[in-house]
């Protein structure tokens, strides 16, 4: 029997630098898709993939992510007060439950590698997820509920993969895949760090969200510098993909790279469109900004 996925980490030390001067005292994790942070949505993903524990990898400037997953009592007890039901209601139900969040710091900015090695003493030995929180995603089922329904068949390790056109794999780490065991679901062979244009093995990028062994954190201590002269996760996956299996799952959603502007933008309208009143009063103004370059030619 396959040990449950209870633990998730998710790594939010980064400097957010494409932002500023935006992320200059703000998180790029607290920056708002329509009206809750990057970081809420990437955790209300989390709990519904029926994940108990979150392990925040912060660095410094980074308080007010802790804050924002804390009781504000001030702001509580006003609510509360002048009976502002529907709002406390709202903070109570993104409030996680006491315990069920960790924060540790990774104290150099040394790659993604070395964040998620930072967590684990919290994780210990058992499978966990990984989220990472510049991308959203937009599902009917949270993409890591799906992540774990597969992981709960085939055990072993789990990466999210969506498709990208040819002229962009370049762009991404991409995933060769073998033998197909479902039918969103294939091993994985090999994996290619943002290949040559007309080199990649496949059109399948990885998407940010995996389910990995905790095999993994020997590898990371003893890992490399690669890319960027940074501990680099993809070069301890390949290293265990020797012995473990991995598999892809083509998740069903779209996600949203919040990691550069138009991604973020592109999220705060997708997210926007769902709410009706924001939608009605959306549309008219993108279909007159379309028309606008047009005119103007």
């Amino acid at each position: 029997m396959n040990k449950p996925i209870r633990k998730a980490v998710l790594p939010v030390a980064g400097l957010g630098t494409r932002f500023l001067p935006a992320t200059k005292a703000v998180p790029k994790e607290m920056l708002t898709i329509v009206d809750r942070p990057i970081i809420q949505y990437v955790v209300d993903e989390a709990r519904a993939g029926g994940i108990e524990h979150i392990v925040f990898v912060t660095g410094r400037n980074k308080q007010v992510i802790e804050d924002h997953f804390d009781i504000a009592y001030e702001l509580e007890d006003t609510l509360r007060t002048r009976n502002k039901t529907a709002a406390l209601e709202l903070l109570e139900k993104h409030r996680p439950q006491p315990g069920s969040t960790s924060f540790t710091r990774q104290q150099a900015p040394l790659g993604l590698g070395h964040a998620i090695w930072c967590a684990r003493d919290i994780i210990g030995d058992e499978p966990f997820a990984i989220l990472l929180p510049d991308v959203i995603i937009k599902s009917q089922v949270s993409c890591l509920k799906q992540m774990v329904d597969l992981y709960e068949h085939t055990g072993g390790n789990i990466i999210a993969v969506e498709e990208v056109p040819e002229d962009q794999t370049h762009n991404y780490g991409i995933v060769e895949l073998s033998d197909r065991i479902a039918a969103n679901a294939s091993r994985i062979s090999n994996m290619v760090e943002k290949p040559a244009p007309g080199t990649a093995p496949s059109n399948l990028m990885i998407t940010g969200r995996y389910i990995l062994q905790p095999e993994i954190f020997d590898l990371l201590s003893s890992q490399d510098t690669g890319a960027g002269g940074e501990i680099q996760l993809t070069d301890s996956m390949l290293s265990m993909m020797k012995g473990q299996h991995f598999a892809s799952l083509k998740f069903e959603g779209r996600s949203y790279d919040c990691g550069n502007k138009a991604g973020f933008l592109s999220a705060n309208i997708a997210f926007g469109m769902d709410d009706p009143k924001l939608a009605e009063q959306l549309v008219p103004f993108m279909e007159e900004m379309i028309k606008q370059p047009l005119a103007a030619e």
